[in-house]
């Protein structure tokens, strides 16, 4: 990708003078720069991608985007890396210690399964390997993102490497963690979305970047009622009832499930409708069971809408779905960051999520939307926000203004270009790092 996209595009969102301080900022940075990670679509990685290259490029540094190549064992290995490294117990590696065993049983079980994590590592460093050899990586500045391309650093010939991590790695499953982190150890630095998730055992500068949406994307610009009315009539959705929306891949850990049961509790109390939209990243092989599972559990509920994007719902509609929502829910048990949040704020909509991972950095509770723990929580916010629109209206105003201030394209763009100022021996400052 090589497009390019003018900054000054953002002049009505963001001022004039943060884009004066980008221009000058770009002015410094020589070289290449880098990205690499495993799908070109799905997910907020690729999202963010999508618009930052181009800014990168229409500031005149050169800037190129790579994916991984792999076939599913591969990439079956490194979502069970990702589970593992949330802590979560939908991983597909035993974290029990083996330090003893009780009977024969025990032992060959025991056997069986370091034999498993040892073909898993195996599948990782081959396929690392691989690409390692097929890509061409010469940048100054090489921005590897998440587990799935960590042990290309083995090749790294020069250059700034920089190990760029999105999830949540603060309680990681140990054995996936230490095998990882002696790659991680090797980069020039690490970039983390919260300050929760850096980690005091990996031997390199460590940054705070957190993520950002894109305000001009189709996903998050302003539209029109008889467009939104236009998506809702495809989908057979109406607005007689005020509508429940969780945008999310079909994911474990976004716990679909439980945003299902507080919709139940809810609609015990109030006449309301669920909207359940996502898709499947390229990179996921447990996505399709997920939204059977859910599908199932929908049963045979009118108002819940599960909708699944095949192919991809287009950015408009995805954008449309939140706009006609009463209110935005992301109950997840873990979460790198959650923009689905900032982009349910960026529409002037509250949000309820899960007080985890990133979330907490996007809703203030109390203020821009609620952080819940359980079902029951989420219910009675989510009913609240209903029979109360002028809360609702309020919470969702000051979101807005919240992602104005922090989560945009922009300011993620001034914090990776003084992240490359730094490491490259300049005096940049104002990106959190040590």
């Amino acid at each position: 990708m090589n497009d390019k996209k003018s900054i000054w595009d953002y002049e009505d969102i963001v001022g004039r003078c943060p884009l004066e301080y980008l221009e000058l900022l770009a002015e410094n940075v020589t070289g290449k720069v880098q990205h690499i990670n495993a799908t070109y679509s799905g997910g907020g990685v690729a999202e963010i991608l999508t618009s930052l290259i181009p800014l990168f490029n229409g500031l005149g540094i050169e800037t190129e985007w790579n994916v991984l190549r792999g076939d599913d064992k591969f990439f079956s290995v490194t979502k069970s890396f990702h589970n593992a490294l949330h802590g979560s117990v939908n991983s597909a590696i035993d974290v029990r210690t083996y330090e003893q065993s009780d009977s024969l049983d025990d032992l060959e079980s025991q056997i069986a399964e370091l034999a498993m994590r040892k073909d898993m590592f195996e599948t990782y460093l081959h396929w690392n390997s691989i690409n390692s050899e097929e890509l061409d990586v010469d940048g100054d500045f090489v921005f590897m993102h998440d587990p799935q391309p960590a042990a290309m650093i083995r090749a790294k010939e020069g250059g700034n490497w920089i190990w760029r991590c999105h999830i949540d790695v603060s309680n990681p499953d140990r054995y996936v963690w230490d095998f990882l982190k002696e790659f991680i150890s090797g980069y020039d630095a690490s970039v983390f979305s919260a300050p929760l998730f850096a980690r005091p055992d990996i031997r390199n500068r460590q940054f705070l970047v957190p993520p950002s949406i894109d305000p001009l994307s189709d996903k998050n610009i302003e539209l029109s009622e008889s467009e939104i009315d236009t998506v809702l009539d495809k989908y057979e959705i109406t607005r007689d009832k005020p509508i429940i929306t969780q945008i999310s891949r079909f994911d474990h850990l976004k716990d679909l499930p439980g945003t299902i049961d507080a919709y139940k509790l809810v609609k015990e109390k109030i006449d309301c409708q669920l909207l359940l939209a996502g898709g499947i990243a390229s990179d996921d092989p447990e996505g399709m069971g997920v939204y059977r599972e859910i599908i199932e559990k929908a049963g045979s509920d009118d108002d819940i809408h599960v909708l699944i994007g095949s192919p991809p719902f287009t950015e408009i509609e995805i954008n449309a779905f939140q706009r006609a929502s009463t209110a935005i829910i992301q109950k997840s048990l873990k979460e790198g960051f959650g923009l689905v949040v900032s982009e349910g704020l960026w529409k002037g909509k509250p949000v309820v999520g899960g007080a985890t991972g990133g979330i907490p950095l996007q809703i203030l509770d109390g203020v821009t939307g609620y952080l819940v723990n359980s079902v029951g929580d989420a219910a009675q916010r989510i009913a609240g926000l209903i029979k109360n629109p002028e809360l609702a209206q309020r919470l969702g105003e000051n979101g807005k203004e919240h992602v104005r201030n922090n989560f945009l394209i922009t300011r993620h763009l001034k914090d990776y270009l003084l992240l490359m100022l730094s490491l490259d021996g300049g005096s940049a400052s104002g990106v959190a790092g040590s």
